[in-house]
């Protein structure tokens, strides 16, 4: 296939906000593709090349000496080997070696090929082919139900590998995904809920666990072997010793856990979350002069051979209780006074509680209704777009930032507003210093960011506004904290913040 009908293809992706319309779109570039091709297909229309980050950055694309080529002759299978052999180069002069293999393979590319290729390496392309809508094109082109889908991918993890399986097999291939031990599956995420009393309701027969201000991990077991991986799916084993030994001793064979950590002050009390997060890029010399975490599982996903995914929580939280009963979550199944359970979360320095149908299976990488958060204020996981530079005191830092939210039909992020509240100074200098690596261009008093961090906002609600495109904006914003834990996926959408707007 032509490298010139993915970029094409990309274009009338951005060209159109209509979810079918993208999903027709798809559909038809995946049915037209080799079955060699297929993965770099899929990994090219979602933003990653299949290498994952080439070691490549920015500065070095934007200096490259490449004339364009004057025709289309580049075909996908090419440049994937090529972007491999980038990816493939280490150690003494591969700095050269990576920047002469680039040089050549834009030199191929033509105008439009080359800024594909610009920006899906430096990680601006945004043109509406997000995993939803991709999982959607799948189904469609390989004539199988999206729950199908869906499923194999929370099992494989992996996008390409759920394309060639529909493609090449239809339904029975895609049965064939199991949850193997020491490959993590996406995790099951919550819906916000108006109040505790409609959460209850909902979803009754529930269980009320806290909400923790912890780094989510997800933790494999089989004999001494121990994995331990955090939301995105990023391993952090060797950062994170303690763990790894109290899995180890767990009293059973092979599990896989669902659950949060966090380090505690010597009252009990949970740490500042930065201070979590810095464990998982210690070295071992840096682990034992840090500080502990402790986890606190909810879930269990597999245990001594048996897989429990689509088992009901009830279920799952036998076994839980079975083999980590003294690690557990706070909380309790069907509470006559879940009121005394969320004011005890948040009287122990935690976010509030989370309440989950008791009946319901464990529904990975989806944010449905049979988990519900509550919270005693309103926060929103946004994009940062950039940031303006400050005056007075924060002269020479830059301070204001525009935010983003997530547009669920894969567009770029949307606009809805902006905050200099709640940053601190240390917070001031670490923007300052760290944006310019993310910086794709700027002018007299803005830094533009490529959408790639995630900071959490606190915020009294949204309004009706025509100043950004969303036609919302939010109401007394402040920074609580970045989340290196989420990537742009994770964020926000702009129907949540919507959601949130005050008639």
């Amino acid at each position: 296939m032509l490298f010139d009908d993915i970029v094409t293809a990309s274009a009338e992706l951005a060209a159109t906000r209509s979810r079918k319309a993208k999903i027709t779109i798809l559909a038809g570039l995946l049915r037209a593709a080799p079955e060699r091709e297929l993965a770099a297909v899929v990994a090219f229309l979602t933003g990653r090349p299949t290498q994952g980050r080439i070691g490549t950055g920015w500065r070095t694309l934007a200096e490259l000496e490449a004339p364009p080529a004057s025709f289309a002759t580049l075909t996908v299978g090419k440049v994937d080997t090529a972007l491999g052999t980038v990816a493939g180069s280490t150690g003494a002069g591969s700095g050269q070696r990576r920047t002469e293999a680039l040089t050549e393979l834009f030199g191929r590319a033509v105008e439009a090929e080359q800024h594909f290729l610009f920006r899906l390496l430096t990680g601006e392309l945004r043109q509406g082919a997000l995993e939803g809508i991709m999982l959607d094109a799948i189904a469609a082109a390989a004539g199988v139900p999206g729950e199908v889908v869906r499923r194999a991918f929370m099992l494989s993890g992996r996008l390409p590998a759920t394309a060639r399986a529909a493609m090449s097999g239809g339904s029975a291939a895609l049965a064939e995904f199991r949850l193997e031990l020491g490959r993590p599956i996406r995790p099951m995420l919550a819906s916000p809920a108006e109040s505790l009393d409609e959460a209850v309701a909902e979803l009754e027969p529930a269980i009320v666990e806290y909400k923790m201000d912890g780094a989510r991990i997800q933790v494999h077991r089989e004999g001494a072997e121990v994995h331990v991986y955090t939301r995105t799916l990023r391993e952090v084993t060797a950062q994170v010793d303690e763990l790894v030994e109290l899995v180890r001793g767990l009293p059973c064979e092979s599990v896989v856990l669902d659950g949060e950590t966090l380090a505690l002050t010597d009252e009990g009390r949970p740490r500042p979350f930065q201070e979590t997060m810095s464990r998982f890029g210690s070295t071992r010399e840096e682990q034992m002069r840090s500080l502990l975490l402790r986890p606190y599982f909810f879930d269990c996903l597999h245990l001594d051979g048996t897989d429990l995914l689509d088992r009901p929580l009830r279920e799952r939280n036998e076994a839980l209780r079975k083999v980590a009963g003294p690690h557990l979550i706070p909380g309790e199944s069907t509470p006559a006074e879940p009121r005394t359970l969320l004011d005890g979360a948040l009287a122990a320095g935690h976010e509030g509680v989370l309440v989950k149908a008791l009946d319901s299976p464990y529904a990975a990488g989806r944010r449905g209704r049979a988990w519900l958060k509550v919270k005693p204020v309103h926060t929103l996981d946004l994009v940062v777009l950039g940031a303006e530079w400050g005056h007075g005191r924060r002269t020479g830092y830059l301070s204001n930032l525009h935010l983003g939210a997530r547009d669920p039909d894969g567009g770029p992020p949307v606009m809805v507003g902006k905050t200099f509240k709640g940053l601190t100074d240390e917070l001031l200098a670490w923007q300052t210093e760290t944006f310019p690596s993310y910086e794709s261009h700027r002018d007299e008093w803005t830094v533009y960011l490529r959408p790639e961090l995630v900071v959490e906002i606190e915020l009294d609600g949204a309004q009706t506004s025509t100043r950004y495109p969303g036609g919302v904006a939010l109401r007394f914003a402040r920074v609580v904290r970045y989340r290196p834990d989420k990537e742009p996926a994770d964020a926000d959408t702009i129907d949540a913040v919507r959601a949130l707007t005050v008639p």
